[in-house]
């Protein structure tokens, strides 16, 4: 049976995503986790990065959670972008121990839900579960380049067992988040259709530029292999410069009817050697407009990546709920 054909059988999947959507008009996203935690004394260094907190300070990263949930966000992501069976392989955990980190990511994000619908008396909440690159794995930077290669079966066994443990655990959604490379893309595609065939998901890319995800592919290529796949229910970018996410989103806009997502960066850049940030944070800076433009061209989910906290959410969620409010005021008149 050929890919396009089991696309084809799995049309009516349920869509979080899109119910939320018609319910609150666009959603809130989190924002960062692994450089909130570091604001927070966190010793994130090592290339598990925030997976690093799961064994060394899980309650903090539930805190974080209820943060970003009290701040307004509607979805937030589990700590396991970073979390591999390789990258746990290598500190002597058992594949075993490993996918139930995994699965205690998603606990830690369950926990910070309940508590805050507890809390607010409200509902309607998404926990994504965080799937990143074979790049992260590599830490090295090449979640911003796509510059590694490894065929299309490493690439489902590396994939794999992680989005097994976070479908088993409970996740809302599947987040694959900051793909630089048509060779995750293509992994990704292949595991939701023929393994999990149940399961719902986002992606966002890192790009180039505004036609070009990080690897060079274009964006045009890419999105024939987003839109074949049903299970993707939304499409962006993340972790790039607040800057190019207008240009991004105009490209996507011509290229798909799912909702797009964005969710830049500071504006700050990494430096790999260093790991560390420079540059000025820009994230606020005109944010209502920037906003504005972004649901214009069909972002449906923003919220903030690297270097970006609760504060920054809560201002997206301002920015949001004025909108909302104007557009239902208007609607009264």
């Amino acid at each position: 049976m050929s890919l396009e054909n089991i696309g084809e059988e799995n049309r009516q999947l349920p869509n979080p995503i899109d119910d939320l959507i018609k319910e609150k008009g666009c959603l809130v996203l989190d924002g960062a986790l692994a450089t909130e935690l570091q604001a927070r004394g966190c010793d994130i260094d090592g290339p598990l990065w925030s997976a690093r907190a799961l064994y060394e300070n899980p309650d903090l990263i539930r805190q974080v959670h209820l943060d970003y949930f009290r701040a307004g966000a509607d979805i937030v992501i589990t700590a396991t972008y970073q979390a591999s069976v390789p990258g746990l392989h290598a500190i002597d955990y058992s594949t075993e121990e490993a996918l139930g980190l995994m699965k205690r990511s998603v606990q830690l994000a369950q926990q910070a839900q309940r508590q805050y619908v507890l809390e607010s008396q409200k509902t309607g909440f998404l926990i994504a579960g965080s799937i990143g690159p074979y790049g992260a794995y590599l830490a090295d930077g090449s979640e911003y380049t796509g510059d590694y290669r490894l065929s299309l079966d490493g690439m489902l066994d590396f994939h794999r067992p992680r989005m097994k443990a976070l479908i088993e655990a409970g996740v809302d959604i599947l987040a694959f988040e900051t793909i630089p490379s048509v060779r995750d893309l293509t992994g990704f595609v292949a595991l939701l259709l023929t393994e999990f065939p149940s399961a719902t998901a986002y992606i966002s890319f890192t790009i180039r530029d505004k036609n070009h995800i990080s690897d060079g592919s274009p964006l045009s290529n890419v999105m024939k292999l987003v839109n074949m796949c049903p299970q993707f229910v939304a499409v962006g970018v993340n972790c790039i410069d607040e800057s190019k996410v207008t240009g991004a989103l105009e490209t996507l806009s011509h290229l798909t009817s799912k909702p797009l997502i964005a969710y830049p960066n500071s504006g700050q850049q990494y430096d790999v050697d260093s790991n560390s940030w420079t540059g000025e944070n820009g994230f606020r800076t005109s944010l209502a407009d920037k906003v504005a433009k972004w649901r214009s061209l069909g972002a449906r989910v923003i919220g903030g990546c690297c270097q970006t906290s609760p504060e920054d959410i809560r201002l997206v969620a301002i920015v949001l709920k004025a909108e909302r409010d104007s557009s239902i005021s208007g609607t009264v008149e």
